[in-house]
């Protein structure tokens, strides 16, 4: 396990978890102002898969893949992640012994504010419910990202949690799930993701930055922001079609 930075106060564990399954007990951090710069880039998602597709990122998926459960909400943030796989005992055995191997709230234990809880997960099997994304408002996380099924969609909409997750379900993760790493890489709809990499997500789908290239990116987006921003100007002012500035 990577102990967190010098001075940091190292946070309780839940022992949801065997402590060497945590990776980092810290999601790193990004450099100061970048999520704030992000989040001043309208239709955010768009715009930041144009400028990876120009430096040859890869990272963006579809809303029609990880669908939002408020639409109306954008999210930005570095990357806390967790792994979930399936438990080898039969659903009925595990329920009737009561054996919960979920450990997402490990993970909600750990977050910082701003942080956005990804999950590679499970398919047909909900890897997050209504208290827990009740908790991870409650922490201050930007929400949570989701390969696999979610419920309680009535829950984390009453309490302001967005969630992108690839499905629906009822049928409850607690008996049939195990989690089996917190802050290590995850997949998610074929996007590789590691703990710290910043998460843009809208209405109109998510994208995946590695950290590496974050401030990268930031710059070239800014600057296609603003070309687009003096662009609809142009429109709005009536200039003529063909004299529109093109390309940014």
């Amino acid at each position: 396990m990577n102990y967190a930075p010098a001075g940091d106060v190292l946070p309780k564990l839940t022992g949801k978890i065997s402590p060497d399954r945590i990776r980092l007990l810290r999601t790193p951090r990004p450099p100061d102002g970048l999520v704030e710069r992000f989040k001043r880039i309208t239709d955010a998602t768009s715009v930041v898969s144009d400028v990876m597709d120009e430096l040859g990122i890869t990272g963006v998926i579809g809303a029609s893949i990880l669908k939002p459960t408020m639409p109306s909400a954008s999210i930005v943030g570095p990357a806390l992640t967790v792994r979930n796989i399936m438990q080898r005992e039969h659903v009925y055995e595990s329920a009737r012994s009561h054996v919960n191997r979920m450990a997402e709230f490990e993970a909600h234990n750990l977050a910082l504010p701003g942080d956005v809880v990804v999950i590679d997960g499970v398919a047909g099997i909900s890897n997050m419910g209504g208290i827990s994304a009740q908790t991870g408002k409650r922490q201050s996380e930007a929400g949570a990202i989701i390969s696999g099924g979610i419920r309680d969609l009535g829950h984390s909409r009453r309490v302001g949690y967005p969630v992108w997750a690839t499905e629906i379900t009822p049928v409850t993760g607690k008996w049939r799930i195990e989690t089996v790493e917190i802050n290590g890489d995850v997949q998610i709809a074929g996007v590789r993701v590691s703990p710290g990499d910043i998460v843009i997500a809208d209405e109109t789908g998510v994208c995946f930055i590695p950290i590496a290239r974050a401030a990268e990116v930031l710059e070239r987006a800014l600057a296609k922001t603003a070309f687009e921003e003096a662009k609809c100007a142009a429109i709005d002012a009536g200039t003529a079609v063909a004299d529109l500035p093109t390309n940014a």
